[in-house]
């Protein structure tokens, strides 16, 4: 016969830290809810887990029932489960961070979310729930995950320049960096392949370079140790 157990089990669900950076500052991409509790506030893109996915399958469902956002670099943060984070009842959330170019994942409401928008991290609404936590803990992931593997590459275009690449680490650092020495680590990368394409317009044209990914793994292998 059929094993039942009868202890009270807590519901599921997965949230999304989606980080972009569009030149001028580290952005978040939110939703606002078209459901209760907290209808028409802002909230991280997520929702509950199905009993047939795991739950990389969730995040990514929601991410794509939500958003429209889909094959972006996503990552567990970790797990939240204060008792009363939902007014709906005993919540646990697994929570994901992410990483994409906006220009190229316009935000695009659906399904339960009413709205979604992209929002400067310096300049964020209030938040449902405990997602101004998440957030927080996405945004500490960040920045000390950039510091020693290269998934800053994520949300910059396939060609750059070294001018926005600092400006990249400055905006998920939030400080300033020494020019000089950012640029004497990068070039001696073997990883940051200069291209033969500048910058047009007004001022003087920059190089634009790119991170070729075999080059870092192949290194990867040999026992490099990326640090900046």
């Amino acid at each position: 016969m059929p094993f039942t157990y009868e202890y009270p089990r807590p519901a599921l669900t997965v949230d999304c830290v989606v980080f972009g950076f569009d030149g001028a500052g580290l952005q978040v991409l939110l939703i606002r809810r078209g459901l209760e509790p907290f209808i028409g506030s802002w909230a991280l893109p997520g929702g509950f887990v199905d009993m047939d996915e795991n739950l990389d399958e969730a995040a990514r469902r929601e991410l794509l029932e939500e958003t429209h956002l889909k094959g972006v670099f996503l990552e567990q943060l970790f797990t939240f489960g204060d008792p009363s984070r939902d007014p709906r009842g005993r919540v646990v959330s697994v929570a994901y961070y992410a990483l994409v170019r906006p220009d190229q994942h316009p935000a695009t409401g659906d399904s339960d979310a009413s709205e979604a928008a992209w929002h400067r991290v310096d300049k964020l609404p209030p938040l449902a729930f405990d997602h101004a936590d998440i957030l927080r803990a996405g945004l500490e992931r960040l920045r000390g995950k950039i510091r020693y593997q290269p998934i800053g590459f994520e949300l910059l275009p396939k060609n750059f320049t070294l001018t926005q690449l600092q400006e990249l680490y400055e905006a998920i650092l939030g400080r300033r960096i020494d020019k000089l020495n950012f640029r004497k680590k990068l070039l001696a990368f073997d990883f940051l392949v200069p291209t033969d394409e500048f910058t047009a317009g007004a001022h003087r044209p920059a190089r634009l370079h790119r991170f070729d990914r075999r080059r870092y793994e192949a290194l990867v292998r040999k026992g490099f140790h990326f640090e900046l």
